[in-house]
């Protein structure tokens, strides 16, 4: 995939914090669409957890917007910052160890294990792996998942199976994203696909798909 696809340079991101805000907004939207609310924070100067703290939530939300589900994710961003803010700021928490850290972000309204993940990986580079709607479909296409184990289930499997790297986490993440979206869809493009020697499903062969 790293042959075909190249480096991804993901995630993207001015800051630390603006990397934790994309993680929020990406939650069931595309990329597309975060950006474009990404943007409205930055006209606006507010991409930092003190100025969206101050801002009122219909404001806020009117900025969020074009991410979709934007009163949710305004409780959700304003929950974030309160949580960072409260615990001394990023610098703070990089100091407190991975098993911990992840704990105490999923204890934050809205955060998730795959938007914890997501910023333990990203954010705080940290050496853990996060999975998604791809990762499920790409590795049980290649038989090596069912698809359907539990989060922290597969997370497990790839973190002993893969050397524990942040960068190489990143990019072995980013490769999987970026195959999902052109190639491994829910309807895949097989004939196109550059790891169709190790899959056991070609649709053109018509195997069951996932």
């Amino acid at each position: 995939m790293y042959h075909r696809y190249g480096p991804r340079y993901w995630w993207p991101g001015d800051s630390k914090f603006e990397v934790m805000v994309g993680a929020i907004l990406t939650q069931n939207t595309n990329w597309r669409n975060v950006e474009r609310a990404l943007a409205n924070l930055k006209r606006a100067g507010v991409m930092d957890p003190q100025s969206i703290m101050a801002t009122h939530h219909r404001k806020l939300a009117s900025w969020l917007r074009p991410s979709g589900y934007f009163n949710v994710k305004t409780r959700r961003l304003r929950s974030l910052c309160r949580w960072l803010i409260e615990n001394g700021g990023i610098g703070q928490l990089q100091r407190i160890a991975t098993p911990a850290l992840r704990k105490a972000l999923l204890s934050v309204y809205g955060v998730g294990r795959e938007t914890a993940d997501d910023i333990l990986l990203y954010a705080f580079d940290r050496p853990v792996f996060v999975v998604d709607a791809y990762t499920r479909r790409i590795f049980s296409r290649l038989g090596l998942i069912q698809g359907n184990e539990d989060y922290d289930v597969i997370r497990h499997l790839f973190e002993s199976e893969v050397a524990r790297d942040a960068p190489g986490y990143k990019e072995y993440h980013a490769l999987i994203v970026a195959h999902g979206k052109a190639v491994c869809r829910p309807v895949p493009m097989c004939e196109c696909c550059c790891i169709r020697s190790l899959c056991v499903f070609d649709g053109n062969r018509g195997d069951a798909a996932t």
